[in-house]
């Protein structure tokens, strides 16, 4: 599932193709449940002839500003689901089976597709941005992410694994299975410890472990400012979980030894048993991020 790092390469993707185009005609498929909450008709008149403006990326969602054809704001909203993906196409494109939006301009196609339709497509006309974006929990690197609130979450949500806890959008919104596996691995707390077991010293490691991993996710997915990479994950270093988690026979990047895998708190999760023990605090080097020279990560 498309996580905060990738929906902002996809937001980027489709920005750099169109931003300031002008829509010149509009594909849907208009009985597929993405459009549940967005009638494909509105949305048809709404954006035809309309100019792609403005986009912003928070969470798992994306938010695409649009000046109409009438000068009225619009906004389109959407969310990759599972399998979700926005690419930019030839404006010759023919839609295909799973091109659940496609919106053609005088230079590309941009192209929504969501083979699974876990996905979902909102659309609003109006001055402000609408309150299922607004109403997104703040960022991850934003200053409202504190670490009292991360504590005051985890001590309500005591009797959950870690885990589970750290794919709660309404806490940790843009963190999914893979970001949720890397930044434990980082601060060695084991998935199944649960939430209510850390420390105040894990709680604040925790913390900066989502700020740390969404930077460098940001970064190595979706690219440096306007710069956006070839694809997605060609940047992903070795020294990271995330190349060797569904490896077989994969091992730990720090330990060298054997990675485990298993079901915890609903989701496959991978970890390092030599590094993150179950019951066991992780070491004061790691608390303070003072780790030996080889063990430094990206």
């Amino acid at each position: 599932m498309p996580e905060l790092a990738e929906v902002e390469f996809f937001r980027k993707r489709w920005d750099q193709a169109a931003h300031g185009a002008r829509i010149l005609r509009v594909h849907t498929h208009d009985t597929k449940k993405l459009f549940r909450s967005a009638p494909a008709a509105t949305l048809h008149a709404a954006l035809t002839h309309a100019t792609l403006t403005s986009s912003a990326a928070a969470a798992k969602q994306m938010l695409f500003g649009f000046v109409t054809a009438e000068k009225t704001q619009a906004w389109l909203g959407l969310h990759l689901g599972m399998t979700g993906e926005l690419s930019v196409a030839p404006t010759t494109h023919v839609p295909r089976k799973h091109d659940h939006l496609v919106l053609f301009t005088d230079r590309q196609a941009l192209v929504f597709s969501d083979p699974r339709m876990f996905g979902k497509i909102e659309f609003t006309v109006g001055p402000e941005a609408p309150g299922w974006w607004t109403k997104i929990a703040p960022a991850l690197c934003s200053a409202p992410f504190t670490v009292a609130t991360v504590a005051d979450f985890l001590r309500r949500r005591g009797r959950a694994p870690i885990k589970a806890v750290l794919l709660m959008q309404e806490r940790f919104p843009g963190i999914g299975n893979w970001m949720a596996d890397e930044l434990l691995w980082r601060a060695a707390i084991h998935p199944a410890r649960l939430a209510g077991s850390l420390g105040p010293a894990e709680v604040r490691l925790l913390w900066r472990e989502c700020r740390h991993v969404a930077r460098l996710a940001l970064t190595a997915i979706a690219g440096r400012g306007k710069k956006l990479p070839p694809d997605l994950n060609v940047n992903i270093p070795d020294s990271w979980l995330f190349n060797h988690r569904w490896q077989k026979g994969g091992l730990c990047p720090i330990t060298k030894k054997p990675l485990a895998r298993a079901e915890i708190g609903g989701r496959t999760s991978c970890w390092s048993p030599a590094r993150q023990k179950l019951g066991a605090r992780p070491s004061s080097a790691v608390l303070s991020r003072k780790r030996p020279r080889a063990a430094v990560l990206s």
